[in-house]
């Protein structure tokens, strides 16, 4: 309990990511070079995020349309109502960018891992996670930006999205043709998972350090007062504990077993920071990247200690009443 309550091992790497970008910014022709290095790692990321889809198992879900439903409703429209509630109620407490960020992260897919581990640690129903997790990172290539785009124009914020058209090219397309050569590469994909993962995360650390670099010569942390972060964790945590509560109550109205308000739970409330940083890295301005990243990195922390607790506790009931 104590290691999942620890600071999670990727979020040290992308700290030290940020330091580093904050000391040694890439400039000029390195600058170039790490750009092209992020764009060609994104592209593989989501290339192997298509061969990693399982079809059959989403497919098999749909016969559980409810609870897939309630899942992507939390995660695709409470969530990004919840940060507009905020952004409307306390517009004062951020800078407009670093509110796009939190936009952002509202208007992000579920994470797949995290949400499966924790609703098995729950004893939630794992099959129905995998298939709406699955289906969730599927739909967030196309509502993601859609949903930003809505929200901050409700907010009357000018954002400058430089890549819409680029979600194409770098992000579907690569998805796409991964998920069409599952049926070849499906087998070595599953064989070297390790390895993927490895892919996974070293693409989020290098995009990172790419966007922070042009972040920090920039002058992002002249702009950016140590109180502002403090802020953002605050609403962070405002909006955990939110999500938290109504999915769960959800779960209860909805009338479902208490496996499926466990999955609901787990699945409704995840937000992915491996595909939300290179969505972000395609999508805004190269300097605006870096702030527009901050809450998504302190979210995803956040997510994983309070959920690590919870799943523990779920499983220490369901023992006691065994």
């Amino acid at each position: 309990m104590l290691r999942r309550l620890l600071p999670d091992p990727f979020i040290v790497a992308l700290i030290l990511a940020v330091l580093l970008a904050s000391l040694l910014p890439a400039r000029g022709g390195f600058g170039g070079v790490v750009d092209a290095l992020a764009t060609a790692s994104i592209m593989l990321l989501f290339f192997f995020h298509g061969a990693k889809l399982p079809r059959d198992q989403v497919l098999a879900g749909l016969t559980h349309w409810r609870l897939h439903l309630v899942i992507l409703a939390a995660t695709f429209a409470l969530f990004p109502l919840l940060v507009f509630v905020l952004s409307i109620a306390v517009p004062g407490a951020l800078p407009p960018l670093l509110w796009t960020g939190m936009l952002f992260l509202g208007a992000l897919p579920a994470t797949v891992q995290s949400a499966i581990a924790f609703t098995s640690i729950a004893r939630g129903n794992v099959p129905a996670a995998i298939a709406s997790s699955s289906a969730s990172q599927m739909l967030g290539i196309a509502l993601t930006p859609l949903l930003v785009s809505l929200l901050a124009g409700a907010r009357g914020a000018a954002v400058e999205m430089t890549g819409v058209g680029l979600i194409v090219v770098e992000i579907f397309v690569p998805f796409l043709a991964g998920h069409l050569l599952r049926p070849w590469i499906g087998a070595w994909v599953t064989r070297h998972k390790p390895l993927i993962g490895f892919t996974d995360r070293g693409t989020v650390i290098l995009a990172v350090y790419s966007a922070f670099s042009a972040a920090v010569i920039e002058g992002l942390w002249h702009r950016l007062p140590v109180a502002t972060l403090g802020v953002v964790t605050l609403l962070c945590a405002i909006l955990l504990a939110a999500a938290l509560a109504l999915t769960w109550a959800a779960g209860r109205a909805g009338g479902f077993g208490r496996a499926d308000r466990i999955t609901i739970l787990f699945c409704g409330t995840k937000k992915s920071l491996i595909q939300g940083v290179p969505m972000a890295r395609v999508l805004f301005a190269g300097p605006d990247v870096g702030v527009i990243l901050l809450p998504i990195m302190i979210f995803h922390q956040m997510q994983l200690m309070v959920c690590a607790w919870i799943a523990a506790r779920f499983a220490r009931d369901d023992v006691g009443k065994g």
